[in-house]
């Protein structure tokens, strides 16, 4: 059995040396540190670098920032040299595998044989699953080099990582600053350098705005393209389950990257029969920047953006008008977006409501029925949701199939839509219990905090594609970005245009303070 997992704070380990003989904790940043996957394979397939070097390279990084990160809260270094071993071993070889030697992170919500899946509950923090996950196996079996587990929020519940036994993750351009959540310590583990990849999920935006707040890269893939198994609340076996709203994706520094990731992971749960339309995913729409149609939304009055967002997008229209892409600002086909975010809120609080203890769940209810029924705020819809009864549901998911021919009907006309992810950049970390209590500032006026949801909503509820790529930074260095929604089963245009995109304009820039 394998030395056991490294709970934070985890030991130096003394083995890490660099290529030229260097102790582990002299290393400064090498020349793969911020490498994307795609190059990284190259250089390993030519015998440039060796996967353990890689592996030690990101183990340095590791031990050298993650004190003021706390990105990685379970550490597997043993393990994760032992499969860069086998990997080099296996490229010696000619071997061929999509993440043959590619060092990454996975969620700590991803069961991992050996190592503590607890979603951040401290009643679950000695629970070890004994397989792992459907998606690990997958990444394991395509050659990936795991190296540890990513910090996030109790119950993935929140754009803000932390928790009572793992503590607070940090953005890294900025300290005091979230990472943005659930997947937080995924998206601050990229930006810091920890590998090239990471895998996340997505309920509520936990993808892509992580992104978004550490300047990186993910893809929110289509409802059920990704099977979950092994993706379970502890101590829940690991059935083959459809969460409804949920999904898991990549997370990298490059968009390829997010392909490159997504193809390993896609597909059908062996034990569901019936299920292979990924095997036919269509090709992307175009290959040529100037062919894309977009629509582009800048702010919406029921969750405006700030003036930092909205400039974002601006340039970003400005700049792909100029490269000859179409560009509309409006059409009246897009769906309503008040009415759709309070169907969304309402579907997705019936559904994380179905945990909850039985005295909370028995107040919401009584302070739903107590509702006004003029009360069409997210705030009631949120907590109409948590007491939406079966019948509702159904009536609900009804309202769902009508949005999604509404969506079908816009991409007819339209590759992609370019939206906001989240109306600010990283705010300050706020831990207060009641996120219904917390406020969000938005150019001068306050904001409720969940009302945020309604950005990554607009892909969630139809389960479309959406990719979040960043666009640049704020004044003050915090970075921004936005997300591209394609067409259902068609990930493929949103994650080329985000490639085109980052080809012809930019994309990760490492933070300053840890570009070293």
């Amino acid at each position: 059995m394998p030395d056991a997992p490294v709970l934070r704070p985890a030991r130096k380990l003394s083995i890490i040396r660099a290529a030229d003989g260097r102790r582990e904790n002299d290393l400064t940043r090498s020349q793969w540190s911020f490498k994307t996957a795609v190059e990284l394979s190259s250089a390993l397939a030519t015998r440039k670098v060796s996967a353990v070097e890689l592996a030690q390279d990101a183990i340095g990084r590791i031990e050298r920032h993650d004190e003021k990160i706390n990105a990685i809260c379970v550490r597997d270094f043993e393990r994760g040299l032992a499969a860069a071993r086998a990997a080099d071993a296996e490229l010696a070889r000619g071997e061929k595998k999509p993440l043959l030697g590619i060092p990454m992170t996975v969620k700590e919500s991803y069961n991992v044989a050996g190592l503590p899946t607890t979603w951040g509950n401290p009643a679950q923090k000695d629970f070890q699953p004994a397989e792992d996950a459907l998606p690990i196996t997958r990444v394991k079996g395509a050659g990936g080099v795991i190296l540890g587990k990513t910090n996030v929020p109790i119950g993935l519940a929140d754009w803000q990582s932390y928790n009572e036994i793992y503590g607070t993750s940090n953005n890294p351009y900025h300290l005091g600053r979230t990472p943005g959540g659930s997947s937080g310590g995924s998206s601050a583990a990229l930006a810091a350098g920890y590998g090239p990849l990471s895998l996340g999920s997505d309920i509520g935006g936990s993808l892509r705005v992580p992104a978004f707040h550490c300047g990186v890269y993910a893809h929110k893939p289509t409802f059920d393209l990704v099977a979950m198994r092994g993706h379970t609340p502890p101590p829940l076996p690991p059935l083959p389950s459809n969460r409804d709203l949920s999904v898991i994706g990549p997370m990298a520094r490059s968009a390829a990257d997010l392909s490159l990731l997504l193809d390993v992971i896609a597909g059908p749960d062996p034990l569901e029969a019936g299920k292979a339309y990924h095997l036919s995913l269509p090709a992307a729409r175009h290959t040529v920047l100037k062919n894309f149609r977009v629509l582009l939304i800048d702010t919406d009055p029921v969750m405006p953006t700030d003036g930092v967002v909205r400039g974002t997008l601006e340039r970003l229209a400005t700049n792909l008008a100029g490269a000859g892409v179409k560009v509309d600002r409006s059409s009246p086909l897009l769906p309503d977006f008040a009415a759709s975010s309070r169907l969304y809120m309402r579907m997705l609080m019936s559904f994380l409501s179905a945990s909850f203890a039985q005295e909370v769940y028995a107040g919401a209810q009584a302070a739903a029925a107590a509702l006004p029924a003029e009360d069409n705020s997210l705030a009631a819809e949120r907590l109409r949701g948590i007491a939406l009864g079966h019948r509702d549901w159904l009536m609900a998911d009804g309202g769902r199939s009508r949005l999604r021919a509404q969506w079908r009907e816009l991409f007819r006309t339209y590759d992609a839509v370019i939206c906001p992810i989240m109306p600010t950049p990283a705010y300050p970390h706020d831990h207060s219990d009641d996120q219904e209590k917390r406020r969000v500032n938005i150019d001068g006026k306050d904001y409720v905090y969940p009302d945020q949801l309604a950005w990554p909503g607009i892909a969630t509820l139809p389960g479309l594609p959406a990719t979040a790529i960043p666009t640049g930074f704020a004044p003050d260095g915090l970075p921004i970005g936005v997300q591209i929604v394609g067409p259902w089963l068609e990930d493929r245009t949103p994650l080329k245009l985000a490639e085109l995109i980052e080809h012809e304009f930019g994309g990760f820039k490492p933070p300053p303070m840890f570009d070293d």
